[in-house]
């Protein structure tokens, strides 16, 4: 599987990212099959929070981790100082509190990727920063991002790294994905546009991007007339997504392979670093995702893919 650099990681990261939003210690077999089957394709790399199912996901993460032996193979993305029901909490003692709570849920010492799972404007990045440095410099974590973090935010809190002497975000994780968001899927979301594909470009910083398959808006299971998703009626339903649907199966029928595939390759061959977070529940779904990271997209084909608008009027 191919794999991306990460500064301040000693691992490379494979370009698909299993995720485990529905990972719980009671379907713990379900859990390992899924893993065990990623790991023999050549994946590495798992995507978890501090609150995915209440934070039995990393719990049973760190099960299949001290069953398998296997800590020093993988890489670990987790996030913390996601708000509660009294709003944002992206404070020093909410990530300490996060971060510490996920690395005995986990079993580990340390996290290899750790992201801040939403960010608060109104704290200052030298204050977030520093916060993160001590754990970086206490072992505890080796690369530090941002999970829907606008750039503007992560270029602010580099140059204060960079200034400082001290160690800045090294990836982002907002969504990337063909199909375009109308509007966040929840509060505190970010979806990446034009703009902040140059800043990445430009930088050439690692994108891992969640909802990379636009939840199944590639699938062929819907269409203009079947509103009953309404949180992808919501966020996919337009004119130029639905072109873009268009365009992904006449290119999928030419290559000979499927809609949702193009729309992985679509995240994977941008002209800079990036992995896709994957929910991925079984064989046939792997084996998909896989055979779809193989493909490798021109920067025409992503531009003919993309760029719908005058086609749509």
């Amino acid at each position: 599987m191919k794999t991306i650099t990460i500064p301040g990681l000693n691992k490379k990261v494979t370009t698909l990212i299993q995720g485990s939003d529905y990972f719980r210690p009671s379907i713990y077999e379900r859990v390992c099959s899924v893993l065990d089957r990623y790991v023999a394709i050549g994946g590495n790399t798992i995507d978890t929070a501090h609150v995915y199912c209440g934070g039995e996901s990393e719990v049973a993460i760190g099960q299949w981790m001290r069953d398998r032996n296997n800590r020093e193979d993988v890489v670990i993305l987790t996030k913390g100082a996601h708000h509660d029901q009294n709003g944002p909490r992206v404070t020093p003692e909410a990530i300490s509190n996060d971060l510490f709570e996920s690395l005995e849920r986990l079993g580990t010492d340390y996290i290899d990727l750790y992201a801040l799972h939403r960010d608060d404007p109104s704290i200052p990045v030298q204050v977030i920063i520093d916060a993160l440095n001590e754990h970086i410099q206490a072992g505890r974590i080796k690369a530090i991002g941002g999970s829907n973090w606008t750039v503007e935010r992560l270029q602010e809190a580099n140059e204060y790294a960079a200034m400082n002497g001290l160690v800045g975000f090294t990836f982002s994780s907002p969504n990337l994905s063909l199909a375009k968001a109308k509007e966040p899927f929840w509060s505190g979301c970010v979806s990446v546009d034009e703009s902040d594909c140059e800043w990445h470009k430009q930088y050439q910083f690692p994108l891992l991007s969640w909802s990379s398959q636009a939840r199944g808006f590639f699938t062929g299971r819907f269409t203009p007339e079947d509103r009953s998703n309404e949180d992808l009626v919501r966020v996919f339903y337009s004119d130029e997504n639905w072109e873009r649907l268009r365009r992904a199966e006449q290119l999928a029928k030419e290559k000979g392979v499927t809609t949702i595939q193009i729309a992985l390759a679509y995240v994977l061959n941008q002209p800079f670093p990036t992995c896709a977070l994957i929910g991925a529940q079984n064989d046939e779904e792997l084996l998909s995702c896989y055979e779809g990271s193989k493909i490798e997209l021109t920067q025409k084909e992503l531009t003919w893919l993309e760029k719908v608008e005058n086609s749509v009027k």
